[in-house]
This record gives C-alpha cells, structure tokens and sequence, in this order.
C-alpha cells in the first residue's frame, strides 16, 4: 500500500513542461506510457500470425489465459515470459526482425500516447526501458521515435531460431529496470521519467523528475499527419490490431473464409463473363464502378493497333505502344486481411484478399489521357507520362505521391529488389 500510495503522488505526464528541453535526458516505458494500450499481447499476436501462422496464433490464444492470470496475481515478469515462449520458440529471428520492421511499426504509430510523445520528442537525449523484446520495439524506437537508447528484454538464440527463453537478467521489470537504467548512465540521473505503473517505481526513483501516466481518462492517440515520421511502407496481412477477441474471431473464421475464398475463385475463374458479376455479388464481394469506361476505338491498320490501355493504381494490364490511354483508380477494402504482402507467399495474395467477409473493390474510371500527353500524340516520354497519371490517380484517392519505386519497398520491406532470378539446371 506504501509503493502504491508514492507511485500515485507522483504528477501526471501532462503537468510536464515541454519548453527548453534541448539538453534533457529523458527516460520512459512503452506499454501503457510512450503507447496508449497497457497490453504487449496484440503486439506478441501478430508476430506470431505474420511469422509463424495461424496455428501459432492458435497455440498463443490458448495460453494467453494462463499468461494472464501469472501476469497480475503471480509475477509480472513470468507472465511476459510465457507471452515470449509462445510467440517465439522456433522462430527464425530475421522473421521476427522483418515483422518488427515491416508491419509492427505500423501498429505502433497508430497508438501513440500524445502527452507521452510530446515530453519524448522535446528532449534531446531520449531512452527507452521496456519489458517487451527488443527485437520486437526497437526499429520502431530507433527509426520512427528517435530513440537513442533503447533496453528491452533480450531472447535466447540458437542457430538462428528463437528458443523461447529469455537471456539473463530476465525481463526487464521492476528492479531490473532500475538496474539497466544505472548501466546506460551510471551515477548520473537523467532529467526526466515517464512510467504507468508501480513496477516502474525503481526507475522513476533515480530521475530528477518523474510522471505517470493514469489509465483514465482515455485520450486520442497522435493523429497521422502529426506523426514523427510518416509510415511510407507497410506489410502484413492482418488489418486490424488483434485484439484477444479479433484474435478468436480470426481463427474461427481462417478455416470457413479459406473455403469460402476457393469458392470465390472459381466463381470468377470458371462462370461466363456475364455471369461473373452476380455471382461474385452472390458471393458476398461488392463491386462498385464510378465514371464511365470509354468505348473501343477505332482499329488503326496503318500501325496495326488497337484497344485501350488501362492504368490502374494496383494492376496494369498492357497493350504496347497504343495512345488510348485511360487512367483507372481501384481502391479494395478489407476488414481482417490485407490483399497483398512483400514477405510472405505472393501466391496466397488472392486468397487472403476473398477470405475478408466482406471484400470490396472501388473501380473509377477517370477521363482518358488527352492524345498531347501520351508518348506518340505529343511526343513525351513514358516516364513523364507515367508520372502523370500517378499524380492523376492520387489526387482521386487523396493519396500523397512519392518518389519511391517497387524495388525501394521490397528492399525495406523483403530485403531485396522483388525481382526473381531464375535458376537453370545443367
């Protein structure tokens, strides 16, 4: 009772002044401080779907109950441990570090305390002391937050694969937490720290000012636009954060919606072409179609070309050199999976996308390209065209265009350029 009465007579984060800061060292928790959410169990879920499966998944749906019940009535420490254990045992870790990279951040940035943030970001010096893994929270700190050092709990390894086990001195909690923040800067006391529970006390004792951050009331995280840094590119499957509850939903719902996805396939594969339409709408996929499609032009026998060029903002289906062109907005919407990834099995892309019970696919037809920008009528390059119609495309989607390529996003989502080398047998 005496811990918890000197844990809440510290001030809350927001009587934290944030003005002049430059020269501060400040030192925080994650769960619960720089994030909104107290529980690290969405964020063990998805890496135990994205690297290891639905069965992973599965397996730690079915301890989380037990994790739990360690967590607040046992000891904090063993209750991440067996949350550790059953994400973790026999993972690669380049699979685990790929997720943390490529689809953690994501999840990470929407959640983002904003009082937390905005004493984190004033201060010149900024550390991180987390119970997590760091494997799991540092690109996030590191790249997204500005993190300069970051302690978290470290896994066991062996030949490449994750034990399970956590490395001494244990996860990274109470005392523990005290004792790394004394390894990174000794003696010296850093200006400012941040925690939002009574575990945090060791540490928040060694700071020359401390704050928490109460459970209630609940606040709005940091909105997209004021992100420290925009999220460019993302990967995974899943949609939403997955909730323990998302997470029942989704295993239940794997088996009947892959089932469902093969009789959607066929519907589209196998009906005739008039047909396809209803019976994909049967089916439970919604087709909307904006503007008007142009009609066919002429055959020119003199070049011997004809039909139209559709650019779409995901597929492109060609037909070389024609000066019809017609750029096509598509827009798919999705409520538990993502249609497309840069590190799993592309083959499996289609699937996912029709196992979401509801899919949807948004088709605008935009005006066709004017004959002075296309390559032939005026004369410009492909790449001034093709600019422009992305640029043309984007403002339809309200979409902020870039500079990047395909090959930038699977060399930071994959680790390579997306290209496939074929391998010839002697």
């Amino acid at each position: 009772m005496e811990t918890q009465t000197c844990f809440m007579s510290y001030p809350t984060v927001d009587k934290c002044e944030s003005i002049g800061r430059d020269n501060d060292t400040v030192v925080a928790d994650l769960d619960g401080t720089l994030l909104r959410g107290r529980s690290s169990f969405p964020y063990f879920a998805i890496v135990a779907f994205e690297a290891g499966g639905i069965f992973r998944l599965l397996f730690l749906l079915l301890v989380s109950p037990l994790a739990g019940f360690l967590y607040y009535f046992i000891s904090e420490s063993v209750g991440i441990q067996v949350l550790v254990f059953a994400s973790f045992t026999g993972l690669k870790i380049f699979d685990i570090d790929s997720v943390a990279k490529a689809v953690l951040v994501k999840f990470y940035s929407e959640d983002l305390h904003p009082e937390s943030w905005r004493v984190f970001s004033s201060c010149g010096r900024r550390c991180v002391l987390t119970a997590n893994p760091t494997v799991m929270v540092e690109p996030f700190l590191k790249d997204y937050l500005g993190a300069d050092v970051v302690v978290g709990t470290e896994i066991g390894v062996w030949r490449g694969r994750a034990t399970g086990f956590v490395k001494k001195p244990g996860v990274l909690v109470g005392e523990k937490k005290a004792s790394a923040l004394k390894e990174v800067f000794g003696e010296w006391s850093p200006q400012i720290g941040i925690g939002d529970r009574r575990t945090d006390l060791p540490f928040l004792k060694l700071c020359q000012e401390s704050y928490i951050v109460p459970k209630k009331p609940a606040v709005e995280a940091v909105t997209r636009d004021k992100l420290p840094k925009p999220i460019i590119f993302h990967d995974g499957r899943l949609v939403q954060k997955p909730t323990p509850l998302l997470a029942l939903f989704i295993i239940l719902w794997f088996p009947f919606g892959f089932f469902l996805a093969c009789f959607r396939v066929a519907a589209g594969s196998l009906l005739p072409a008039r047909f396809v339409y209803h019976g994909v709408r049967a089916l439970g996929i919604r087709v909307t179609i904006k503007g008007t499609p142009p009609p066919p032009p002429p055959t020119q026998k003199s070049t011997a070309q004809s039909g139209v060029l559709f650019i779409c903002s995901h597929r492109t289906l060609l037909d070389p050199l024609t000066d019809e062109i017609v750029p096509v907005a598509m827009v798919n919407k999705m409520s538990m999976f993502h249609g497309t990834t840069a590190r799993g099995w592309k083959g499996m892309d289609p699937f996912y996308f029709l196992m979401n019970p509801r899919p949807a696919y948004e088709v605008t037809f935009l005006d066709k390209l004017p004959c002075e920008l296309t390559c032939g009528g005026g004369g410009r390059s492909s790449h001034d065209v093709a600019n422009h119609i992305q640029r043309l495309i984007a403002v339809c989607l309200s979409y902020e265009c870039t500079s990047f390529t395909g090959k930038d996003k699977y060399k930071a989502l994959a680790g390579n350029d997306g290209t496939v080398v074929k391998k010839y047998k002697a």
